[in-house]
């Protein structure tokens, strides 16, 4: 609960308060989070994106040079 404290204290509100903000919070980042993995995973199924990112790629290892 000390991070919970700290929160509160940072924020200057109540630990419930402090809470019900960490929660919604998380929430968020979850949303986020899927929505980035469904894009992602929209991206790779589609071949044209597939093909330029692995141009992009070894552009991008052409410009590196010798290791």
């Amino acid at each position: 609960m000390r991070a919970l404290d700290e929160i509160a204290r940072r924020r200057g509100v109540s630990r419930a308060e402090a809470a019900r903000q960490a929660i919604a919070e998380t929430a968020e980042r979850e949303r986020r989070r899927a929505g980035l993995a469904a894009e992602a995973a929209a991206l790779a199924k589609d071949p044209s994106y597939v093909r330029e990112a692995r141009e992009v790629a070894a552009l991008m290892e052409q410009l590196r040079g010798p290791r």
